[in-house]
């Protein structure tokens, strides 16, 4: 088959473009920059130079394509131009959605966020059907929204396009920004990160690599026009999540509670700042806001509709590790072998 994406190096994107090269497909791929895809030496990649505002290089890339897989966003917590998240995610959305029509392309799966999903009460999921019942914390969450509903008007007027809403996603691939429970998993082994946001106490959705791009293909093979799907993992706080680290790597930490207050304090002053300096803030008040909430959700829907499979932590944090250890991305005092499970 033949695929068109958006997105080809950003974390799962790159893993989604591998495994479908892997599979013998063709993939189409849309790229601001060329230099920046040199890790990617196959016969069957073809690259068209662009960016989403481009819809001429977006009709050439879709032509005679079965799958257009959107994964391109500004997701960064700041922008100097705060007009760049709906340049991108919305605008930018709408172009992908009209290619994808005039060129007759046979479904679209958009990727959107769990984060425009609900924040849960405790740890009782929330899931696609949810209400919101707070306001979106930064303009990230907001485009995306606003692109989902786009997506559904988009699917009412003939379009077969899926929306997936990944959870914290983690595991092999590159170590950036998108990527940020990978670099903490790192970071911990390596004795490099040693802080727990807040009490430890608040709840994520924390998903394995492979069981995102499975759940795209799935999405692309049975998911239904205009629906949603989170495509998510196992829910538990943060301190779960770094004794989970530490039972399966082996090597435990002292690790220490950093009071949001601290946070959202360091964040004010990164913005203050930002204003004298011009040098971005690395999180955003709004962004530190969201730590203030739960986010356990349940991926039951996808796993009905779809076949969707969910990797054991343990299971996903140990192939992690493994990876990591054979890319020599980390050095670690014990080996695996003498890992408690």
């Amino acid at each position: 088959m033949k695929y068109f994406i958006t997105g080809l190096t950003g974390f799962i994107g790159s893993n989604l473009a591998r495994y479908l090269l892997a599979g013998g497909h063709q993939v189409n791929a849309l790229v601001r920059k060329p230099e920046d895809t040199g890790s990617f030496n196959h016969p069957d990649l073809h690259l068209f130079k662009g960016d989403l505002q481009n819809k001429w290089v977006l009709f050439d890339g879709m032509e005679d394509c079965d799958v257009v897989f959107h994964l391109a966003a500004y997701a960064k917590p700041w922008s100097k131009d705060p007009a760049i998240f709906y340049k991108i995610n919305v605008e930018g959305t709408v172009n992908v959605f009209e290619a994808a029509k005039k060129t007759g392309v046979g479904k679209v799966v958009f990727t959107s966020s769990a984060a425009t999903i609900s924040p849960s009460k405790g740890n009782f999921p929330t899931d696609e059907s949810t209400p919101r019942h707070e306001p979106f914390f930064n303009e990230y969450e907001a485009t995306k929204s606003e692109a989902e509903s786009i997506a559904g008007n988009f699917a009412a007027g003939g379009l077969q396009v899926v929306i997936v809403n990944p959870g914290r996603v983690y595991g092999p691939g590159p170590i950036n920004p998108s990527n940020s429970v990978t670099r903490m998993i790192r970071g911990y082994c390596s004795g490099t990160w040693k802080i727990i946001p807040g009490n430890g106490k608040k709840i994520g959705n924390y998903v394995f690599i492979d069981d995102v791009i499975n759940g795209y293909m799935l999405a692309a093979e049975k998911g239904r026009s205009g629906e949603r799907y989170i495509l998510g993992g196992e829910n538990l706080s943060f301190d779960d999540l770094f004794s989970t680290i530490g039972k399966v790597s082996g090597i435990h930490h002292k690790m220490f509670h950093l009071p949001l207050f601290v946070m959202y304090s360091a964040a004010r002053f990164m913005e203050w700042q930002n204003k004298i300096t011009g040098i971005p803030p690395a999180i955003t008040t709004s962004w530190v806001r969201k730590y203030l909430h739960d986010w356990s959700m349940s991926s039951a829907k996808a796993e009905r509709e779809l076949g969707y499979h969910i990797t054991p932590l343990e299971e996903g944090v140990r192939k992690t590790i493994e990876w990591l250890k054979e890319k020599s991305l980390v050095n670690f005092p014990v080996s695996l072998s003498s890992a408690s499970c």
